[in-house]
């Protein structure tokens, strides 16, 4: 990512920070999203402490229940999550410059902060999360679907949200340093076309086609990497 893009990137969420939950997650589109996530959470990070685990990206905290140590790039963002969680770890940092000490981790989960990079950033983003694993760590990251845009014919206007793959891709891009342990869709479903009260219907048929053979045409994907020790 260039710098005017990530000033950019930064620009924008601090000027969205005070009303981000509102805005975001307190309607039923953002909260069968969120449902989503947390059951994927639940599932992958049953075992796994919060103390061992941090939520890179944290922007305003909504998903730091999972993790002692939070990341995010925004100050204004921070300051919200800190109001909320003045007990944990928060900090400014990078995807590729996260500031904790190498192999102190045993998961790393990243939301809604991929699909806003570039190819080249997503590589760096996890040279640096292999650094920080321990060995046989976790890293979670979600993205857009590139079958699910190719079929829908997305248009892509702008960086918000517009670095799409496949898992082909990153398997590709994982090379010898990770295994790809599981995968999910988010969203199958175009969900904000159907009316609000009918919603919560869909979630378990939603799940369903998440978990199958389908679920690159969800919206999203999410990923788990395990971390492969070095040669």
């Amino acid at each position: 990512m260039s710098n005017h893009s990530e000033l950019e990137i930064k620009t924008y969420y601090n000027k969205l920070a005070e009303d981000y939950d509102n805005n975001r997650f307190n309607n039923s589109y953002g909260q069968y999203l969120d449902q989503q996530e947390r059951d994927f959470l639940n599932r992958i990070l049953k075992t796994t402490p919060p103390e061992q685990c941090m939520d890179l990206g944290c922007g305003t905290g909504r998903l730091l229940d999972y993790a002692h140590y939070g990341v995010d790039f925004s100050p204004e963002m921070l300051k919200v999550a800190k109001a909320k969680y003045p007990n944990k770890d928060l900090l400014e940092g990078r995807l590729t410059e996260i500031p904790i000490a190498n192999h102190s981790l045993n998961a790393i989960y990243s939301f809604h902060v991929i699909m806003h990079q570039d190819h080249a950033t997503t590589i760096q983003f996890l040279n640096e999360a292999h650094q920080k694993l321990k060995s046989k760590g976790q890293l979670i990251f979600d993205f857009p679907s590139a079958k699910r845009r190719q079929v829908v014919k997305h248009q892509q206007e702008n960086w918000h949200a517009g670095h799409q793959m496949t898992l082909s891709e990153i398997k590709k891009i994982a090379g010898t340093q990770w295994k790809l342990i599981a995968s999910q869709g988010f969203l199958f479903f175009p969900i904000h076309r159907i009316p609000k009260r009918l919603r919560p219907l869909f979630r378990s048929l939603d799940n369903l086609f998440c978990r199958s053979f389908l679920k690159e045409y969800a919206s999203y994907l999410v990923v788990v990497l395990e971390k492969q020790s070095s040669l």
